[in-house]
């Protein structure tokens, strides 16, 4: 084992979420060869109890998943989402940048705005920007949270319908004609949001909290 791997494998034990390259680059002597060493970590320890994954870019180590069962009693219950939570999950992953509406359209009832905050809130889900047409709604997308959570490289590696649902991110038929999204950024009809902006959907649902409804 070259020195580099060493440094960077004692990195990515220590660390306390997963690094990038260039955050493993950082901390190294200049001109280290990162790639080569993670290439080479991820062969050494692939079949092993523990493995280096790569999940939403950035790398870490992480139990073999045939041995997850192992954990069951150590791990803490994650908070889980509710039927609504996880159709409206699912509808933003594989249409963002998505609206309000486009999320009622695609489940046939009518989007709860204390839904969307518990994506929010968890960090799933994040506000993307504003689409260019009458109104100008907000659009929602996933993030590098999301894909932590569900162990994916990139938004390019979003599981089929029938793997979503047996991952418990699905639990309805939808329809048929998902499309994996594109992971760049905005879209071309999509402004950004402007940080002092309170978009309407929170300004809405804190007056409606503040109202005791």
């Amino acid at each position: 084992m070259s020195e580099t791997e060493r440094q960077v494998e004692a990195l990515l034990f220590a660390a306390a979420g997963p690094l990038s390259e260039q955050d493993i680059a950082d901390r190294l002597p200049a001109g280290s060869d990162v790639p080569t060493a993670i290439a080479a970590l991820r062969a050494r320890y692939e079949g092993r109890g523990v493995e280096l994954a790569e999940v939403a870019g950035r790398w870490r180590f992480q139990t073999a998943q045939d041995l997850a069962f192992l954990m069951t009693e150590e791990r803490e219950e994650p908070r889980r989402l509710s039927r609504a939570a996880q159709e409206t999950l699912a509808i933003i992953a594989y249409h963002q940048p998505v609206t309000r509406a486009e999320i009622e359209a695609v489940r046939g009832v009518q989007a709860s705005k204390g839904t969307l905050d518990v994506l929010l809130e968890l960090g799933l889900v994040r506000m993307r920007g504003r689409r260019r047409t009458p109104g100008r709604p907000v659009t929602y997308g996933t993030t590098d949270a999301f894909l932590e959570h569900y162990g994916l490289a990139s938004l390019a590696d979003l599981p089929g319908m029938a793997e979503m649902k047996a991952a418990g991110l699905l639990s309805l038929d939808l329809p048929a004609d998902f499309s994996v999204p594109n992971p760049a950024g905005l879209d071309p009809e999509e402004d950004p949001l402007d940080p002092h902006e309170a978009p309407e959907f929170h300004t809405d649902f804190l007056g409606e909290a503040e109202a005791g409804r």
